[in-house]
């Protein structure tokens, strides 16, 4: 009842090229340079970023390579990406942005939403002209130091509703923040190009165009029968967002399934959090579950187990705690989330409500283990992997994790 009663406040912060910013981070032969990174010039697989200098181009991500080898000059570099290093600046990226909302949700390895409604009081300073003023100045000073700690560009959008948050980090770029004011919404929208919407896709926008519609406000003007060939079912919900009207809800991360997990990789951790409004101890176990089943299906789609797991607490007033504990090398579920448990019960201290739980594991080596030697914990989770290879990630999970009255 209290979140309802506090004004949104969603920002999407993106990583500016991130792909190209951190393999520029990696071979700094390569500032200044136009990059394209994906693969070697004229090989196989697509475009994963292109530097701005390369987009003017033609070239995108999800082109293919041999494409983009065909439009862009002879100066471009071509580089294959180090997807581990992709992933360790994300989570730096992620720790740094964690400092300054107690709400953040991953919606790619580049882009987070944040929630920072209710944290005007907290952040307020005397110069401030007002709550608007406050939240912008806070998301200044986290771009600021993602650049001044990771040497990362990032843009931020700050609005009510989190597609008008989409839009507004997209205005800002490159490496700005825009703040959309309660109110504004629509006429921000309005002569904008149908496409700067998310939702609304080159084919969309080519039958738009036929219709003589290109811009956001006369997407809004137009009669909802002229728009349902294209839209369907989702027009009137296409309309709402074209005039700034959407939901504050930040969803859920990331699908494990997305992450990027290369078969045999021990270097560095494999973690898994979930930020989320209110806590009960029937929750908490229903995240730990989950939590621990994400790690343990990434580590054995690595190939790998754990000798390490830790777990990540924090408190809805910011405060946050880590512990970890050693452990017979493992990939089980069960035997994770039973390790998880404990060190839950250790930790939470306070009666304060929880805003987010987080699974680590660490100390990876490649699992050894014959397949005649497998346990029962083994053999079930080989099991529950083929299904879900099959079936997708959510096809299968344990009661637990489903919770009381969920499960299926």
């Amino acid at each position: 009842m209290i979140r309802a009663m506090l004004a949104p406040r969603m920002c999407c912060l993106d990583l500016d090229t991130f792909f190209v910013s951190v393999e520029r981070l990696l071979d700094p032969s390569l500032r200044g340079v136009p990059v394209v990174v994906g693969g070697r010039r004229n090989g196989r697989g697509v475009v994963t970023s292109a530097s701005y200098e390369v987009r003017a181009f033609g070239v995108c991500a999800g082109m293919s390579i041999r494409e983009a080898s065909e439009r862009a000059p002879a100066d471009v570099v071509f580089v294959p990406g180090n997807g581990e290093k992709h992933g360790e600046y994300s989570d730096r990226a992620r720790a740094i942005v964690e400092r300054f909302s107690p709400i953040v949700v991953a919606a790619s390895i580049d882009e987070h939403y944040l929630d920072f409604r209710g944290c005007e009081r907290l952040y307020r300073k005397p110069d401030d002209a007002d709550d608007d003023a406050t939240i912008l100045r806070v998301v200044r000073e986290m771009t600021g130091a993602i650049d001044r700690e990771l040497g990362l560009p990032a843009s931020a959008g700050i609005a009510t509703s989190k597609p008008m948050a989409k839009v507004a980090s997209g205005l800002a770029k490159p490496q700005g923040v825009l703040l959309v004011r309660a109110g504004s919404e629509a006429d921000t929208l309005a002569p904008l190009p149908v496409r700067k919407l998310p939702g609304i896709g080159p084919v969309s926008e080519a039958k738009l165009e036929a219709l003589g519609i290109a811009t956001l406000g006369q997407l809004v003007a137009a009669p909802e029968a002229l728009l349902r060939p294209i839209f369907g079912a989702y027009t009137p919900g296409i309309q709402r967002s074209a005039r700034g009207i959407g939901t504050d809800v930040l969803g859920r991360e990331r699908p494990a399934f997305r992450e990027h997990d290369p078969r045999g990789g021990v270097a560095g951790t494999i973690s898994n959090e979930r930020t989320f409004a209110e806590t009960t101890p029937e929750t908490a176990g229903i995240v730990l579950s989950e939590l621990a089943e994400r790690v343990g299906s990434r580590a054995r789609r690595r190939g790998v187990v754990a000798g390490q797991v830790t777990l990540k607490l924090r408190y809805t007033d910011f405060e946050t705690l880590t512990r970890g504990r050693t452990i017979a090398a493992t990939s089980v579920d069960f035997e994770l989330h039973r390790t998880v448990l404990e060190l839950y019960r250790e930790l939470r201290t306070r009666d304060h409500p929880i805003r987010l739980l987080g699974v680590q594991i660490a100390k990876l080596r490649l699992d050894a283990i014959q397949l005649p030697l497998f346990a029962a914990g083994e053999r079930r989770g080989m099991a529950v992997d083929k299904v879900r290879e099959k079936y997708g990630y959510h096809a299968m999970h344990v009661a637990t994790t489903l919770g009381r009255g969920r499960r299926r």
